[in-house]
């Protein structure tokens, strides 16, 4: 893969359980979404699989035919119970801090659906250049490919497909639901413990992307 995909180093994250951790917000919304349909959701073991787009959790709780609907109202939901309830990952705003002080672009991609990505984003003071929405796993890479994303951090699996599906630098945080040995078994080309570790590594990326530190 090569790091360097245009002049302007541009790096992008992930947002649940990467930039954010979104496990609050989103276990209040699932209780409030039981609340609302009568239907049984397990919300603790819900946002212990965060990553994958919202249907394919919704499926384990809503006949097929309803999940659409059920998309919906979540969404509609979510706003006014889960923002306030989610805080930024250790790290998140250093990391796209230290992009920005290295003359980078910063990009989020996320499976979430946009608007509600944007407003997490601008709650916590977190601006990226970019934002898009509604994307996941190998689906990122249009995103990335588009924007010259050279870099891509995430925690999950997925998102480690995202990144070698658009010949991006896969950089993994073992902060969401994938292990360190799962992301590298994966693909990750180097795994940290979370964002705290990130400025460190892009300064020695910067330096010799060719040879950065792979898992």
């Amino acid at each position: 893969m090569s790091p360097m995909a245009s002049t302007t180093l541009t790096v992008g994250f992930d947002l649940d359980m990467t930039l954010i951790d979104s496990r609050p917000g989103i276990r209040a919304c699932y209780v409030a979404l039981a609340e609302r349909t009568g239907t049984f959701i397990d919300a603790d073991l819900a946002v212990t699989r965060l990553g994958p787009p919202l249907v394919e959790e919704l499926v384990h709780w809503f006949p097929a035919d309803e999940v659409p609907a059920m998309a919906d109202l979540y969404r509609e939901m979510y706003p006014s119970i889960a923002i306030a309830a989610t805080p930024a990952m250790a790290g998140a705003r250093e990391a796209v801090d230290a992009v920005r002080a290295a003359g980078g672009r910063t990009m989020v991609v996320t499976a979430k659906y946009e608007p509600n990505a944007k407003l997490h984003l601008a709650h916590l003071g977190i601006e990226p250049d970019v934002v898009v929405g509604d994307l996941w796993a190998e689906q990122k890479a249009a995103a990335l490919r588009e924007h010259g994303a050279a870099v891509y951090v995430g925690d999950h699996v997925g998102d480690v497909r995202g990144a070698r599906a658009a010949g991006a630098f896969s950089v993994a945080v073992a902060t969401g639901p994938c292990p360190a040995d799962e992301l590298r078994e994966a693909g990750a080309d180097v795994v940290l413990t979370g964002l705290a570790d990130f400025p460190r590594w892009l300064a020695g990326y910067r330096e010799a992307p060719e040879t950065a530190s792979r898992a």
